[in-house]
């Protein structure tokens, strides 16, 4: 099954180096049951990429702990691990499109990463400061948030993850 996998710029890191992905909580998204329901329409390509999206703003939950925690060298961009895996298990308490994965995702697993580009850096950083409230309903929150998800993740082939981290 794909799964997206949130993450940010240490975690990715980590992946390069290590040459495994760690998430958090074993928390990813795919195209599920509960997700193509909540859609009326759509074919399995935008479903994927809805749960996509639905990482892409985990992401920015990761990045809000991260600079509440005072780790402003974090760059502030999105990250999202897609990965081909097979031990995935659904998770009905999150979001449509939440599943749980068991351990490591290992590098030879990855099918893409997706990445915000730079100039999206400001809108991620409010954004972050924001997806909390804007989970609970707020809707200038929301609209921070929404800048930030206007920014398209840009698509990056496993075997250039590593040029990734080291330009930064």
């Amino acid at each position: 099954m794909r799964v997206y996998v949130p993450a940010t710029w240490p975690m990715l890191r980590s992946l390069v180096k290590n040459g495994v992905l760690d998430p958090i909580g074993g928390t990813a998204f795919a195209l599920t049951p509960r997700l193509r329901e909540a859609y009326t329409s759509g074919d399995d390509e935008e479903l994927e990429y809805a749960a996509m999206n639905e990482a892409a703003r985990a992401s920015l939950r990761l990045l809000a702990v991260e600079f509440g925690l005072g780790e402003d060298t974090t760059p502030a961009r999105r990250v999202v691990v897609s990965a081909d895996l097979d031990d995935v298990t659904l998770r009905p308490d999150l979001d449509d499109g939440a599943v749980r994965i068991s351990g490591s995702v290992p590098f030879e697993k990855v099918a893409a990463v997706h990445v915000d580009a730079e100039d999206a850096e400001y809108a991620v950083r409010q954004a972050a400061a924001a997806v909390d409230q804007a989970d609970l309903g707020d809707l200038d929150a929301e609209f921070l948030v929404g800048e930030a998800e206007d920014h398209e993740l840009a698509w990056y082939d496993p075997s250039e993850v590593a040029f990734l981290v080291e330009l930064r």
